[in-house]
């Protein structure tokens, strides 16, 4: 079950560092950086190369294992799961319709934009 409040793989500079490295963890699976069997960094090496606290990155480990889309060897390191995946992507999703999509609505109708030019938009 998915506890955290905000969408990880897009997390902003303001959320806290632990949701940060969440969502570095979150878009590497989302992305096929991290595929199904794939050893993920050691928390170190992770830590190192985002300039983390080494307690940091393991909290935000420890959070995916709850989670169920890793899992740990002793003494090897953590292993991406079979389907966690996809099953992030539908998390991610959830959390996008029910956290950012309203907020994006409201700040949309609040400034007065108008959709179809939004949306007509190149993605950039």
């Amino acid at each position: 079950m998915v506890y955290y409040q905000s969408m990880t793989a897009l997390s902003n500079e303001d959320s806290p560092v632990y949701l940060r490295l969440r969502g570095a963890i979150a878009a590497g699976i989302l992305r096929g950086v991290y595929r199904a069997g794939d050893q993920l960094p050691s928390v170190r090496a992770f830590a190192a190369e985002h300039g983390a606290n080494p307690l940091t990155v393991a909290k935000a480990y420890q959070g995916f294992q709850d989670d169920g889309y890793v899992e740990v060897r002793r003494g090897v390191g953590m292993f991406v799961l079979p389907g966690a995946a996809d099953r992030l992507r539908a998390a991610e999703q959830d959390a996008f319709r029910r956290v950012q999509w309203p907020r994006i609505v409201e700040a949309v109708d609040l400034l007065g934009l108008d959709w179809d030019d939004l949306l007509a938009r190149e993605r950039v």
